[in-house]
Protein backbone atom coordinates (compact mmCIF):
# COMPACT_ATOMS: atom_id res chain seq x y z
CA UNK A 1 0.00 0.00 0.00
CA UNK A 2 2.69 2.39 1.09
CA UNK A 3 4.01 2.32 -3.01
CA UNK A 4 0.52 2.69 -4.53
CA UNK A 5 0.01 5.41 -2.19
CA UNK A 6 3.15 6.75 -2.87
CA UNK A 7 2.79 6.85 -6.65
CA UNK A 8 -0.92 8.48 -6.46
CA UNK A 9 0.75 11.51 -4.77
CA UNK A 10 3.74 11.60 -7.25
CA UNK A 11 1.44 11.10 -10.32
CA UNK A 12 -0.88 13.59 -9.27
CA UNK A 13 1.91 16.25 -7.65
CA UNK A 14 0.46 18.84 -10.00
CA UNK A 15 -2.47 18.85 -8.58
CA UNK A 16 -1.35 18.90 -5.09
CA UNK A 17 1.26 21.46 -5.60
CA UNK A 18 -1.53 23.96 -6.69
CA UNK A 19 -3.78 23.22 -4.17
CA UNK A 20 -0.67 23.67 -1.28
CA UNK A 21 0.34 27.04 -3.17
CA UNK A 22 -3.36 28.10 -2.68
CA UNK A 23 -3.77 27.22 1.16
CA UNK A 24 -0.10 28.77 1.72
CA UNK A 25 -1.31 31.78 -0.23
CA UNK A 26 -4.35 32.12 2.05
CA UNK A 27 -2.36 32.62 5.13
CA UNK A 28 0.58 35.62 3.27
CA UNK A 29 -1.66 38.70 4.06
CA UNK A 30 -1.61 37.60 7.88
CA UNK A 31 1.49 36.08 8.75
CA UNK A 32 5.21 37.61 8.66
CA UNK A 33 4.92 37.15 4.92
CA UNK A 34 3.18 39.98 4.41
CA UNK A 35 6.11 42.32 3.87
CA UNK A 36 7.87 39.97 1.39
CA UNK A 37 7.10 40.76 -2.31
CA UNK A 38 5.06 38.11 -4.33
CA UNK A 39 7.76 37.19 -6.75
CA UNK A 40 9.88 35.64 -3.71
CA UNK A 41 6.97 34.44 -1.97
CA UNK A 42 5.85 32.30 -5.12
CA UNK A 43 9.63 31.62 -5.92
CA UNK A 44 10.36 30.32 -2.63
CA UNK A 45 6.66 28.28 -2.35
CA UNK A 46 7.95 26.59 -5.34
CA UNK A 47 11.10 25.75 -4.12
CA UNK A 48 9.93 24.44 -1.07
CA UNK A 49 7.73 21.98 -2.49
CA UNK A 50 9.73 20.50 -5.05
CA UNK A 51 11.96 19.78 -2.15
CA UNK A 52 9.46 17.73 -0.28
CA UNK A 53 8.47 16.07 -3.39
CA UNK A 54 12.22 15.17 -4.47
CA UNK A 55 12.39 14.04 -0.65
CA UNK A 56 9.30 11.81 -1.13
CA UNK A 57 10.66 10.16 -4.38
CA UNK A 58 14.06 9.40 -3.39
CA UNK A 59 12.34 7.79 -0.06
CA UNK A 60 14.93 9.65 1.76
CA UNK A 61 16.16 12.98 3.47
CA UNK A 62 17.52 14.49 0.25
CA UNK A 63 20.59 17.02 0.47
CA UNK A 64 18.04 19.84 -0.71
CA UNK A 65 16.51 20.01 2.44
CA UNK A 66 20.07 21.28 4.15
CA UNK A 67 20.79 23.86 1.15
CA UNK A 68 17.05 25.23 1.25
CA UNK A 69 16.97 25.60 5.21
CA UNK A 70 20.36 27.72 5.27
CA UNK A 71 19.16 29.93 2.45
CA UNK A 72 15.82 30.38 4.19
CA UNK A 73 18.14 31.37 7.55
CA UNK A 74 19.89 33.70 4.62
CA UNK A 75 16.74 35.39 3.64
CA UNK A 76 15.83 35.72 7.22
CA UNK A 77 12.70 34.11 6.91
CA UNK A 78 11.48 32.81 10.25
CA UNK A 79 11.62 28.60 11.22
CA UNK A 80 7.86 28.72 11.21
CA UNK A 81 7.51 29.08 7.28
CA UNK A 82 8.85 25.74 7.49
CA UNK A 83 7.00 23.94 10.33
CA UNK A 84 3.58 25.78 8.79
CA UNK A 85 4.16 24.98 4.92
CA UNK A 86 4.66 21.04 6.04
CA UNK A 87 1.63 20.66 8.09
CA UNK A 88 -0.51 22.15 5.18
CA UNK A 89 1.44 19.78 3.10
CA UNK A 90 0.41 17.06 5.47
CA UNK A 91 -2.96 18.25 5.55
CA UNK A 92 -3.29 18.57 2.01
CA UNK A 93 -1.66 15.33 0.86
CA UNK A 94 -4.22 13.66 3.23
CA UNK A 95 -6.87 15.00 1.81
CA UNK A 96 -6.51 14.46 -1.42
CA UNK A 97 -5.50 10.51 -0.89
CA UNK A 98 -8.68 10.18 0.73
CA UNK A 99 -11.13 11.73 -1.70
CA UNK A 100 -9.34 9.49 -4.35
CA UNK A 101 -10.98 6.75 -2.71
CA UNK A 102 -14.89 5.53 -2.98
CA UNK A 103 -15.22 3.49 0.00
CA UNK A 104 -13.11 4.85 3.24
CA UNK A 105 -13.35 2.92 6.30
CA UNK A 106 -11.47 3.58 10.04
CA UNK A 107 -8.60 1.22 8.75
CA UNK A 108 -7.82 2.55 5.71
CA UNK A 109 -7.87 5.84 7.30
CA UNK A 110 -5.27 5.23 9.76
CA UNK A 111 -3.30 3.67 7.63
CA UNK A 112 -3.68 6.65 5.29
CA UNK A 113 -2.45 8.83 8.64
CA UNK A 114 0.50 6.72 9.41
CA UNK A 115 1.62 7.01 5.94
CA UNK A 116 1.75 10.15 5.35
CA UNK A 117 3.19 10.94 8.58
CA UNK A 118 5.61 8.58 7.53
CA UNK A 119 6.84 10.89 4.62
CA UNK A 120 5.96 14.41 6.76
CA UNK A 121 7.42 13.91 9.77
CA UNK A 122 11.57 12.79 8.94
CA UNK A 123 11.17 15.88 6.86
CA UNK A 124 10.27 18.02 9.72
CA UNK A 125 12.77 16.97 11.51
CA UNK A 126 15.11 17.30 9.55
CA UNK A 127 14.38 21.02 8.56
CA UNK A 128 13.91 21.79 12.03
CA UNK A 129 17.79 20.53 12.96
CA UNK A 130 19.30 21.84 9.80
CA UNK A 131 17.51 25.59 10.02
CA UNK A 132 18.61 24.99 14.24
CA UNK A 133 22.06 24.26 13.59
CA UNK A 134 22.88 26.70 10.89
CA UNK A 135 21.20 29.22 13.30
CA UNK A 136 23.41 28.51 16.14
CA UNK A 137 26.33 28.25 13.38
CA UNK A 138 25.47 31.78 12.61
CA UNK A 139 24.89 32.90 16.03
CA UNK A 140 28.29 31.56 17.11
CA UNK A 141 30.17 33.44 14.60
CA UNK A 142 28.42 36.69 15.39
CA UNK A 143 28.85 36.01 19.52
CA UNK A 144 33.16 36.00 18.28
CA UNK A 145 32.34 38.87 15.89
CA UNK A 146 31.42 40.84 18.45
CA UNK A 147 33.68 40.11 21.39
CA UNK A 148 36.30 40.70 19.09
CA UNK A 149 34.98 44.34 18.64
CA UNK A 150 34.14 44.65 22.60
CA UNK A 151 37.59 45.15 23.94
CA UNK A 152 39.82 46.44 20.91
CA UNK A 153 42.94 48.25 22.13
CA UNK A 154 44.16 50.74 19.32
CA UNK A 155 48.29 51.53 19.51
CA UNK A 156 47.91 55.65 18.54
CA UNK A 157 51.21 56.39 18.94
CA UNK A 158 54.27 54.54 20.85
CA UNK A 159 53.93 53.89 23.99
CA UNK A 160 50.72 54.97 23.79
CA UNK A 161 47.32 53.05 23.40
CA UNK A 162 43.74 53.39 23.58
CA UNK A 163 40.93 51.02 24.41
CA UNK A 164 37.12 52.53 23.31
CA UNK A 165 34.48 51.19 25.24
CA UNK A 166 31.21 51.37 23.58
CA UNK A 167 27.60 49.87 25.01
CA UNK A 168 27.04 47.52 28.21
CA UNK A 169 29.72 45.97 30.46
CA UNK A 170 29.00 42.64 32.34
CA UNK A 171 30.88 40.59 33.67
CA UNK A 172 31.59 38.63 30.90
CA UNK A 173 32.95 41.59 28.60
CA UNK A 174 34.87 42.80 31.97
CA UNK A 175 36.93 39.74 31.70
CA UNK A 176 37.66 40.45 28.27
CA UNK A 177 38.50 43.55 28.82
CA UNK A 178 40.96 42.64 31.23
CA UNK A 179 42.79 40.02 28.94
CA UNK A 180 43.04 41.91 26.46
CA UNK A 181 44.35 45.18 28.39
CA UNK A 182 47.44 43.34 30.12
CA UNK A 183 48.10 41.35 26.34
CA UNK A 184 47.67 44.44 24.83
CA UNK A 185 50.02 46.26 26.91
CA UNK A 186 52.49 43.62 27.06
CA UNK A 187 52.60 43.38 22.82
CA UNK A 188 52.47 47.60 22.40
CA UNK A 189 55.11 47.83 25.22
CA UNK A 190 52.98 50.28 26.19
CA UNK A 191 53.64 53.02 29.32
CA UNK A 192 50.22 54.35 29.57
CA UNK A 193 46.93 53.13 28.55
CA UNK A 194 43.45 55.26 27.89
CA UNK A 195 40.22 53.82 28.63
CA UNK A 196 37.34 55.96 26.73
CA UNK A 197 34.05 55.14 28.42
CA UNK A 198 32.12 57.68 26.10
CA UNK A 199 29.82 55.26 24.82
CA UNK A 200 29.34 53.56 28.00
CA UNK A 201 25.70 54.46 28.59
CA UNK A 202 25.45 54.02 32.46
CA UNK A 203 28.76 53.50 34.92
CA UNK A 204 27.34 51.57 38.14
CA UNK A 205 28.87 49.91 41.41
CA UNK A 206 29.97 46.70 39.24
CA UNK A 207 30.99 48.58 35.79
CA UNK A 208 33.41 51.10 37.86
CA UNK A 209 34.52 48.16 40.26
CA UNK A 210 35.50 45.83 36.75
CA UNK A 211 37.57 49.57 35.21
CA UNK A 212 39.21 50.22 38.36
CA UNK A 213 40.08 46.43 38.37
CA UNK A 214 41.50 46.31 35.14
CA UNK A 215 43.31 49.91 35.95
CA UNK A 216 45.05 47.90 38.78
CA UNK A 217 45.88 45.18 37.21
CA UNK A 218 47.80 47.66 33.92
CA UNK A 219 49.39 49.00 37.02
CA UNK A 220 50.77 46.07 38.52
CA UNK A 221 52.32 45.24 34.94
CA UNK A 222 54.10 48.82 34.92
CA UNK A 223 51.67 51.00 33.01
CA UNK A 224 49.70 53.77 33.68
CA UNK A 225 46.16 53.86 33.22
CA UNK A 226 43.94 57.17 32.16
CA UNK A 227 40.21 56.91 32.46
CA UNK A 228 38.64 59.64 29.72
CA UNK A 229 34.94 60.01 28.74
CA UNK A 230 33.56 60.75 31.85
CA UNK A 231 30.43 62.64 31.23
CA UNK A 232 28.65 65.43 33.98
CA UNK A 233 25.95 62.33 34.49
CA UNK A 234 28.57 59.68 34.80
CA UNK A 235 30.49 62.06 37.52
CA UNK A 236 27.42 62.52 39.36
CA UNK A 237 26.68 58.80 39.03
CA UNK A 238 30.16 58.18 40.29
CA UNK A 239 30.18 60.71 43.69
CA UNK A 240 26.26 59.59 44.73
CA UNK A 241 27.49 55.85 44.16
CA UNK A 242 31.04 56.97 46.35
CA UNK A 243 33.25 55.05 44.04
CA UNK A 244 36.74 55.76 44.44
CA UNK A 245 38.36 56.55 41.42
CA UNK A 246 41.48 58.52 42.79
CA UNK A 247 44.05 56.03 42.28
CA UNK A 248 44.38 57.06 38.83
CA UNK A 249 44.11 60.37 36.85
CA UNK A 250 40.35 60.71 35.01
CA UNK A 251 39.63 63.14 32.19
CA UNK A 252 36.32 64.13 30.69
CA UNK A 253 37.31 63.69 26.84
CA UNK A 254 39.84 61.97 24.97
CA UNK A 255 41.59 64.88 23.63
CA UNK A 256 42.78 65.67 27.45
CA UNK A 257 43.30 61.99 28.33
CA UNK A 258 45.77 61.78 24.94
CA UNK A 259 47.25 65.29 25.98
CA UNK A 260 48.04 63.88 29.70
CA UNK A 261 49.22 60.68 28.51
CA UNK A 262 52.07 62.78 26.36
CA UNK A 263 53.04 64.35 29.37
CA UNK A 264 53.54 61.15 31.18
CA UNK A 265 55.32 59.83 28.30
CA UNK A 266 58.21 63.13 28.33
CA UNK A 267 56.18 64.71 24.98
CA UNK A 268 53.99 67.31 24.59
CA UNK A 269 51.89 68.84 21.83
CA UNK A 270 53.16 72.33 20.10
CA UNK A 271 51.50 74.54 18.02
CA UNK A 272 53.22 76.16 14.81
CA UNK A 273 52.15 79.50 13.22
CA UNK A 274 52.72 79.35 9.27
CA UNK A 275 54.85 82.72 8.43
CA UNK A 276 54.23 84.18 5.35
CA UNK A 277 57.21 85.32 4.68
CA UNK A 278 58.50 82.01 5.16
CA UNK A 279 55.81 80.37 2.64
CA UNK A 280 56.71 82.99 -0.05
CA UNK A 281 60.80 82.02 0.24
CA UNK A 282 59.91 78.12 -0.05
CA UNK A 283 57.37 79.16 -3.02
CA UNK A 284 60.50 80.85 -4.94
CA UNK A 285 63.13 78.37 -4.06
CA UNK A 286 60.72 76.08 -6.02
CA UNK A 287 60.16 78.06 -8.97
CA UNK A 288 63.72 78.87 -9.23
CA UNK A 289 64.30 75.10 -9.50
Amino acid sequence: MDERLKNVVVEHSDDIVKMWLEEVNTHKKNDYTSTISDEMFESTNREFVNVIFSSIEKQGLSSDLDDFSERLINLGWPLSYLTDGMQVFRRVVTDFILKQSDKIDSDYFSEVLRKVDGWVDPIINRLVNEYSGSWEHIVSLQRVALQELSAPLIPVMENITIMPLIGTIDTERAKLIMENLLDGVIKHNAEVVLIDITGVPVVDTMVAHHIIQAAEAVRLIGSRCILVGIRPEIAQTIVNLGIDLGKFPTKSSLRKGFQTALELTNRRIEETQNNDEDIEKLIDSLDRE
